[in-house]
């Protein structure tokens, strides 16, 4: 049961995840049509929107580039074959450390509580200096927000990244492994994180209190940028997608059930990802640089990111005020 839930939980995180999958056919951003194609991650924004009706009396025409993880999404946005980006802050700052041409021009906010550390019941870590030592997996890939989330709060305890002994593994993997016990520290996040707890594991530390930044954004490729009807088309649904998270936050049950009827999830699955979506959409200000400029700092700092990133000179402002 376990594995099945896990399994069909990977097809639905809209988290980081280096499997590749083609853009949908019909989503083309050279197309002649003029529509804002919209970069997403299995189906959660085209979920959100249809679920909160948040598209209604648009004048523009949205088509829908859907990818099971963040790094498929950039591929595309650097191919042409998206106009926006969608994803949380590191997956972002690694597509702009790696040349892909877009902008942030929005900033997304949750309260980090779905990105933790879980350790085996009888690991004997009962503190994050315990993990001095230790080997601690990561899922799902270098560069993720749980890896961001590891490397903050072992440099709060005092400790250095080289204390423990970091290794990555796709969560499906890491869930079977820390069932089984061969895992005493693991780094995850949504559902994996949930269903590692219901395993026995409890709760090392998760990423509220500004452990993790807790901020994602949505990005435009400068292609789309420069297109003026596209640009004031992105302006306006932005705003809407504000909307569609504000329903998100005050109909769980439904948006849920939007999960399940639109992706095939278990109940528990939807309900885990309700939980742990996007509740704000925010222009990208002065604060949101800085904090997430603090991320891009220490992840390079580790030699995760490199080259690094100046977070500011990475937005655009000019959509959302």
């Amino acid at each position: 049961m376990i594995r099945r839930i896990t399994a069909a939980a990977l097809s639905f995180s809209a988290l980081l995840s280096l499997t590749a999958c083609g853009a949908d056919s019909s989503a083309d951003a050279s197309s002649k049509d003029g529509a804002l194609v919209i970069g997403d991650q299995a189906k959660t924004l085209q979920t959100i929107v249809a679920a909160s009706d948040a598209l209604k009396g648009a004048k523009y025409k949205v088509k829908w580039a859907e990818f099971e993880g963040a790094a498929p999404l950039y591929q595309a946005v650097q191919a042409g074959a998206a106009d926006t980006t969608y994803s949380a802050d590191l997956p972002a700052l690694q597509a702009l450390s790696g040349g892909v041409k877009f902008k942030n021009v929005a900033a997304l906010k949750n309260d980090g509580r779905h990105v933790g550390i879980v350790v085996g019941k009888d690991s004997g870590i009962d503190s994050v200096k315990d993990l001095k030592g230790q080997k601690v997996v990561v899922s799902s890939a270098k560069g993720s927000i749980a890896e961001y989330l590891l490397a903050n709060v072992l440099r709060q305890n005092g400790l250095s990244y080289s204390d423990v002994k970091v290794q990555y593994l796709l969560p499906t993997d890491a869930q079977a492994a820390f069932a089984s016990g061969k895992i005493k520290a693991w780094a995850t996040f949504g559902v994996y994180q949930a269903v590692g707890l219901e395993q026995g594991g409890k709760l090392l530390v998760d990423g509220a209190d500004g452990r993790v930044s807790g901020y994602g954004f949505v990005g435009a490729s400068d292609r789309a940028l420069a297109d003026r009807s596209k640009k004031a088309a992105l302006a306006d649904f932005l705003k809407r997608l504000g909307t569609a998270l504000e329903w998100t936050s005050t109909h769980k049950d439904a948006y849920a059930q939007a999960i399940e009827e639109r992706n095939g999830a278990d109940p528990s699955v939807a309900k885990t990802l309700a939980s742990a979506a996007y509740s704000r959409v925010l222009p990208v200000t002065s604060d949101v640089n800085k904090t997430v400029q603090g991320v891009a700092d220490l992840m390079n700092g580790i030699g995760v990111l490199e080259p690094n990133v100046d977070v500011a000179g990475s937005a655009d402002t000019s959509l959302l005020k």
